[in-house]
């Protein structure tokens, strides 16, 4: 079992979560974040708005992914999700030693 932790622009997330569940997960988590990255204050706008330290809202979701489904997982994800512009996200996998279902 693996934890794999996307963190997208929002106005990505909801086409990124509907195309998720069509794909093999055990369970998802959603929430909004802040925060930057490569581009720390090089944003001088956003959206109209100055910021100072162009932390930018983004949103994370956390998903817990079979062994065999991860790249499947993966592929859709970044399918969806990457523009090729500083500032797309990032995906984290990790893996999960010891993890049970409860049904």
């Amino acid at each position: 079992m693996k934890q794999v932790i996307a963190v997208v622009r929002p106005y990505l997330a909801e086409r990124v979560i509907e195309n998720l569940k069509l794909a093999p997960l055990e369970a998802l988590m959603v929430q909004e974040v802040k925060g930057h990255g490569r581009q720390k204050s090089y944003l001088d706008d956003y959206r109209d708005s100055e910021y100072d330290l162009a932390f930018l809202p983004k949103v994370e979701i956390t998903m817990w992914v079979e062994d065999l489904r991860v790249e499947e997982v993966l592929r859709r994800l970044t399918d969806i999700s990457r523009s090729g512009r500083m500032g797309d996200g990032k995906v984290f996998v990790m893996p999960l030693d010891g993890f049970a279902v409860n049904e």
